[in-house]
């Protein structure tokens, strides 16, 4: 059986169409290549410390890349995490063989499109949808644009992007269940996909009107793809949402908790970053609220409040806790109300 989605296609389209990185020599560029890479360990030592988290001897693998090499890895997870989801669908509503191969490039045309924009946005990444052992990417490209968009130091602003980065890597791989908890909640959305061609029709209908309510600047900023959902997806989509705000706001705190003889500028990076965040022109802006970026940035945000909060009322080692099972994982509804938690788990 074919796929729904050429991925070869897809690969290729988002490297043709991903913008020219930043003009560097090549001394420059092997110079702040090699600074990632210590500054990857410099940030390991941090975040033992503040986050009370042992990670394993063997840990997943640092690299840093282009944005092709970004690229390649994306693509790869994008099919391992969407292939289930496809097969399903093909098998529901079987195609003609021309039919498939056409609609495999238009859609791996379309993902491409998606993969190339993100390509320059992601400074970097712990994927393990493609590496089972997982990996931590930094996008050497992006961190060097967005230094110098910045105007912050150099040095400070790679640190602090490690801090966050690793603090993932660490979440991964100090807690064993992390990975298979994620994958089941991806198996779940595909299980629960309607594959009835008229109730996924009046949901692309509705998605469509949001992405109009987009285009001026409405909208709830929580992507299309939650409109797409079913009831039963959005329950889960609602746990995720959850979980993803309690991984990247614990290192949202975590990279702002060092101490300022650490990163001295931090506050200032802090604060151009945040501008940055916000997206620059209206086409920008249209895809981030496209994607779901808008809805990312407040789990940031609420996340960081949340571990914050809780942090401060019970200490770090009540806090990890949250690390023990995925019953004591917050709910979407806990991460507004972190007492919640606390009461649920802590009585």
């Amino acid at each position: 059986m074919g796929s729904l989605i050429d991925w070869d296609l897809a690969a290729a389209t988002a490297k043709r169409l991903s913008p020219a990185p930043p003009s560097v020599d090549r001394a420059t560029a092997e110079a702040a290549v090699a600074e990632l890479y210590r500054a990857t360990h410099t940030a390991a030592a941090h975040v033992a410390e503040l986050t009370r988290l042992v990670e394993p001897p063997v840990s997943a693998r640092t690299t840093v890349v282009d944005r092709a090499g970004w690229i390649d890895v994306n693509v790869r997870g994008m099919q391992t995490v969407m292939t289930p989801l496809v097969e399903k669908l093909t098998d529901a509503n079987p195609v003609g063989r021309v039919g498939q191969a056409i609609g495999a490039r238009v859609t791996g045309t379309q993902a491409g499109a998606i993969v190339a924009f993100l390509s320059s946005k992601v400074l970097g990444q712990f994927e393990f949808f493609a590496d089972p052992g997982g990996q931590l990417m930094l996008v050497a490209p992006n961190l060097v644009a967005t230094e110098r968009q910045l105007n912050v130091d150099p040095s400070d602003f790679r640190l602090w992007v490690c801090l966050h980065e690793v603090t993932h890597r660490v979440q991964f791989t100090a807690v064993p269940w992390m990975r298979q908890h994620m994958l089941a909640e991806v198996s779940a959305l595909s299980e629960t996909i309607d594959t009835d061609p008229n109730a996924l029709r009046e949901r692309v209908s509705s998605a469509l009107t949001e992405l109009s309510k987009m285009a001026r600047g409405q909208g709830d900023g929580a992507g299309v793809m939650s409109l797409l959902a079913t009831p039963e997806q959005r329950a889960v989509l609602d746990r995720v949402t959850g979980f993803m705000s309690l991984v990247e706001g614990h290192a949202e705190y975590v990279m702002n908790a060092v101490s300022p003889d650490v990163i001295p500028s931090q506050r200032l990076i802090e604060e151009r970053f945040g501008q940055r965040r916000k997206g620059g022109n209206p086409f920008d802006k249209l895809l981030r609220k496209l994607l779901g970026l808008d809805a990312k940035t407040r789990q940031y945000v609420n996340g960081s409040a949340f571990v914050r909060t809780v942090v401060n009322r019970v200490g770090i080692e009540d806090f990890n806790a949250i690390w023990s099972s995925p019953q004591t994982l917050p709910t979407k509804a806990e991460i507004a109300v972190p007492a919640d938690w606390i009461a649920r788990v802590h009585g």
